[in-house]
């Protein structure tokens, strides 16, 4: 049932990534291309995890894949606010 959920919960990251590229590719703003890629890099992190134990999820290069998502987020937030 876990190795279901973690695909399930890797698609979706993939897919969302997707989506954002969509809208990237209409308007060829970067706020979407660093989203995009953000989801990636989370979906990344979970295939990785599949790859050890799941139970040792406290690898630093799991967080680490984790903060490489999330500061590309807050990059990608600031830029756009940035612009005005």
């Amino acid at each position: 049932m876990g190795s279901l959920l973690y695909g399930v919960l890797i698609t979706a990251y993939l897919l969302v990534g997707l989506f954002f590229l969509k809208f990237w590719r209409q308007t060829r703003d970067r706020f979407f291309l660093l989203f995009a890629t953000a989801f990636w890099v989370l979906a990344l992190n979970w295939i990785g995890l599949i790859a050890i134990e799941p139970a040792d999820e406290t690898e630093t290069y799991a967080y680490l894949l984790r903060l490489v998502a999330f500061v590309l987020i807050l990059i990608g937030i600031v830029d756009k606010n940035r612009k005005g």
